[in-house]
């Protein structure tokens, strides 16, 4: 891996023309006003040098995926150009590019428009064969751009993806899954001097799930298999001298690499019982990286064939792991780092760009 590119002006402008477009299109998400004409998606398209095959396609309601390909690469780059909202307190302005102190300064420029910028620029600096997959829905609930393309047939022909998230330009190989579940407990209303309140009550039953649920998750993790499970809020009854009829919750799990999600879920919510009435929905399920039944050693390979430093797991959640459940090798490798993600004045370093623009062309030219 190439740690500390030697600056060079005339790339770095290029990378920086890229990403001031791409950080001035507001892809902000919510609410992900985006559309296949939205101006980051037509750069791209302007730029891309002829030879590549582009394909965008509107799945509607600001879910956008453009896949482009040129010749017949194993390896897919993955960014997605969806940002998470600016929010207030800025000291330069948020969807606009700033260049100061060594840093490139707006909201994606770490997550992950920067990489996606600097990818552009290799597409159009050299003439091998290479791949892109930018989507617009990672930072919202319901997304559908990957998992769109994945069942669609898109990725035949592919090995391995790179999904561009920051790690410092290290190659990441296992991350947690994340499950995210809402459940409601139905009871039988009523005055709180009937003794049948202990059974009939919505949030009895909820309670005893959640202490159910609670102890099997610490049995899993005495066995080995320790699951980060959190019930985040739980809101029923009236009051205090009247039976529940509802309960509400939401709680969420993040697997070890290598869990299942369905696993999990099909075990917590059983807890629940039958005869105490809950109702379950699930708002998302990422699987975790690698995803159940797979292992790194393919990603492990690829990143040592190719000489690119690893960190072997990450606590965030990403995109790799759909691509993992899908088979194939995944791994994630981009400029900045997580905690420059999300935050007020969003920066990445001027230097990750230039080192992630020369691993990136690498990996590229020697047939990835």
């Amino acid at each position: 891996m190439i740690a500390n590119a030697t600056p060079n002006v005339a790339e770095l402008d290029a990378i920086l023309a890229h990403l001031r477009v791409l950080i001035a299109d507001d892809s902000q998400n919510p609410p992900r006003a985006i559309s296949a004409d939205s101006p980051m998606f037509v750069h791209v398209r302007d730029v891309l040098p002829v030879g590549f095959d582009i394909e965008t396609v509107d799945h509607g309601d600001g879910h956008v995926s453009l896949h482009a390909r040129r010749g017949a690469p194993e390896l897919l780059f993955n960014c997605h150009l969806d940002t998470v909202p600016v929010g207030e307190g800025w000291s330069v302005p948020p969807l606009a590019l700033t260049v100061k102190d060594g840093r490139a300064w707006g909201r994606g420029s770490c997550d992950i428009k920067g990489a996606a910028a600097a990818l552009l620029h290799v597409a159009t600096t050299t003439d091998a064969p290479m791949a892109l997959l930018l989507t617009t829905d990672e930072e919202g609930a319901g997304g559908c751009c990957v998992k769109n393309f994945l069942d669609g047939g898109g990725a035949a022909g592919y090995s391995t993806v790179v999904v561009c998230e920051p790690t410092g330009n290290r190659a990441v190989l296992s991350h947690r899954g994340y499950l995210s579940v809402k459940g409601r407990f139905r009871g039988t209303a009523g005055h709180s001097s009937e003794f049948r309140a202990l059974d009939d009550s919505a949030v009895h039953a909820a309670g005893r799930w959640m202490a159910a649920a609670l102890a099997h998750c610490r049995t899993e993790a005495d066995a080995g298999r320790p699951t980060c499970f959190n019930i985040g809020t739980v809101d029923g009854g009236i009051k205090s001298n009247v039976i529940a009829d509802r309960c509400d919750l939401h709680w969420s799990a993040r697997l070890a690499p290598g869990g299942d999600n369905g696993a999990l879920f099909a075990a917590v919510a059983g807890l629940a019982g039958a005869d105490q009435r809950a109702d379950w929905h699930v708002p998302f399920s990422g699987p975790p990286l690698p995803a159940a039944g797979r292992d790194p050693s393919g990603a492990r390979a690829f990143a040592n064939a190719h000489g690119l430093a690893i960190t072997e797991s990450v606590d965030f959640w990403t995109e790799a792991a759909l691509f993992s459940d899908a088979g194939l090798d995944a791994l994630v490798c981009g400029p900045g780092h997580i905690e420059q993600a999300h935050i007020v004045d969003e920066w990445v370093a001027l230097d990750q760009l230039l080192a992630a623009y020369a691993q990136y062309r690498a990996l590229v030219e020697r047939g990835a």
